[in-house]
């Protein structure tokens, strides 16, 4: 009756956990987590599903079968079930994140792949189990104890690595009050596995076997539990720590940006005065050419140029002369000294004389001017 109660409380609960614990990974994944941080959600996951998977198969061999719960090929699915469970345990703990190095099952671990790993594990434990098998079966001398000496090592090496692992990242999480549960939990899974492989015979000389079996139950049924509300707390804490850290990790990036765009702005603006000088010295550098640059015309020059501009190419050189009353070589060499200040030569020359002069407006310093 007790067995058949195990099994059923182990099942529901199990299997309730592990969907929502599936369910909290595909979240974290669909949000873009990062995929070692989540991994142990899957393996933990796996590891409960596992333990309701097989509570869930144990009670239909055992209620509607009618299965002994001596049956030596029970046993064997137990045994494997467990061995199952450990391996899901062992590949979710290097996901416990913590600052202390890690213990040596999980760097042993992480010296491989999740395949690589698993075969391993399986193919040294298949070897193990043909063993105990061939041994065991169809052999009533050997007892169902001695079949679980085939996981009672593993079990109790996964113990301790989680025990060490789950102390660690709670003091990693300023959670040092977590020591007395997991250490509960440790010494519920060590009094499991004791009463898988002490011989009912020889406890029942001190015990009562009702209380033997009760204590097997519910200390089964309690680690299950205590496993997890550690797992729960566990994953609350890390999945507030991963949304803070997350915002200090936007606040940094924001700062930096932030920090960026200052540095930006302040070469921009020095630029900008530099831009601002110089510009103020060319347009002084501009003004100081023209000064420097500026022809000074005679009045008389200025009325050489304005009878140009009047006559333009009409008259010649010497008509000019004429009209203004002056000597030929007078006005050539007025011609020749504005050409001179003017930069002008070629045979174009008085051309470019008669477009300065109209450009100018010397036309004002003749008796022609409007």
């Amino acid at each position: 009756m007790l067995t058949t109660i195990e099994y059923t409380v182990t099942a529901i609960v199990c299997l309730i956990s592990a969907i929502v614990i599936q369910r909290i990974f595909s979240k974290e994944k669909r949000r873009g987590a990062d995929q070692n941080a989540i991994e142990g959600i899957k393996w933990f996951g796996l590891a409960i599903f596992v333990w309701g998977l097989g509570a869930l198969v144990n009670l239909i061999l055992i209620t509607w079968l009618e299965w002994s719960f001596t049956n030596k090929t029970l046993i064997y699915f137990g045994v494997l079930v467990s061995l199952a469970n450990s391996l899901f345990i062992i590949l979710s703990l290097p996901s416990i994140e913590h600052q202390q190095n890690p213990g040596i099952l999980v760097r042993m671990v992480q010296r491989f792949t999740i395949k690589e790993f698993v075969g391993l594990y399986s193919g040294i434990l298949s070897m193990i189990t043909f063993v105990f098998i061939a041994t065991s079966y169809g052999n009533a001398e050997i007892s169902n104890n001695f079949i679980w000496l085939i996981d009672i090592p593993i079990s109790i090496v996964v113990a301790i690595s989680l025990l060490f692992e789950l102390n660690k990242a709670f003091v990693s999480r300023q959670m040092k009050f977590m020591y007395l549960p997991t250490f509960a939990l440790f010494i519920l899974i060590v009094i499991a596995v004791s009463h898988r492989i002490i011989p009912q015979d020889k406890v029942l000389q001190y015990i009562d076997q009702q209380f033997w079996s009760m204590l097997g139950s519910i200390t089964a049924i309690s680690f299950k539990f205590l496993f997890i509300l550690l797992f729960s707390i566990l994953l609350y804490s890390w999945k507030f720590l991963s949304e803070k850290e997350q915002q200090q990790s936007i606040t940094q990036k924001l700062e930096v940006q932030n920090s960026k765009l200052r540095n930006t702005i302040e070469k921009l603006e020095l630029a900008n005065e530099s831009h601002l000088d110089t510009i103020k010295s060319l347009k002084k550098s501009i003004k100081e050419l023209r000064q420097t640059t500026k022809i000074e015309l005679s009045d008389r020059q200025k009325e050489v140029l304005g009878y140009l501009a009047y006559y333009g190419d009409d008259k010649s050189y010497t008509e000019i002369a004429e009209e203004m009353n002056i000597s030929v070589d007078g006005f050539q060499t007025h011609i020749y000294q504005i050409k001179k200040m003017l930069n002008v030569s070629g045979a174009g020359g008085k051309g470019q004389l008669i477009t300065f002069a109209k450009t100018n407006d010397f036309l004002q310093f003749t008796p022609f001017r409007k």
